[in-house]
């Protein structure tokens, strides 16, 4: 049994903000995979079978710098190993349209990843980032991350979130080396 969970903020006034595009790709597999999702965990969480492995989607509907204590609880109630969760989360250092495959280490400033290392109590989980690039320089961090894609940057966005999910199949299908070959940019 695998995980792979997005990080994002729940409600509408968040959705389509850059800090959501890991929602946006757990969206994008679900669709791909006809996933219906119930809330357990303090998440949306549904699952689908795999080359005969059952793979559990999940969206922490908790705010960014807390989604660690429903990951928490989602493996430990199956007990599933961190090495087993890929987490899919924003990068501000990779520009808009990259991604990057990471198997472990530490948050990189990312206040999701630092709260699911802190509530798993190790940094070896796997981490697909999605870049969404760095902010003008008179718009500070908190306030880029929460703005939405606009002009062509939408079309950008949405083809990497497709990208994103059919790299993900493809670590499904092979294992992380082949994705982060292929998709590692």
């Amino acid at each position: 049994m695998k995980v792979i969970a997005g990080l994002g903020n729940p409600g509408e006034k968040y959705a389509s903000t850059r800090h959501n595009i890991g929602f946006m790709v757990i969206s994008e597999l679900a669709d791909r995979f006809k996933v219906n999702s119930s809330y357990k965990f303090d998440g949306l969480v549904g699952d689908f079978f795999f080359g005969g492995e059952k793979i559990i989607l999940f969206q922490p509907m908790k705010y960014m710098n807390t989604s660690g204590q429903p990951i928490f609880k989602l493996l430990d109630y199956f007990q599933i190993e961190p090495a087993d969760l890929l987490v899919i989360h924003d990068d501000l250092d990779l520009e808009l349209g990259k991604m990057r495959f990471k198997q472990n280490g530490g948050s990189g400033g990312h206040n999701g990843i630092k709260s699911i290392i802190n509530n798993l109590g190790t940094d070896e989980f796997k981490r697909l980032k999605i870049g969404i690039g760095r902010p003008p320089e008179n718009l500070p961090v908190p306030d880029f991350v929460l703005t939405t894609f606009q002009g062509e940057e939408k079309d950008i966005s949405r083809r990497v979130v497709e990208e994103a999910a059919s790299a993900v199949e493809l670590m499904l299908k092979e294992d992380i080396m082949k994705a982060m070959n292929k998709y590692n940019g």
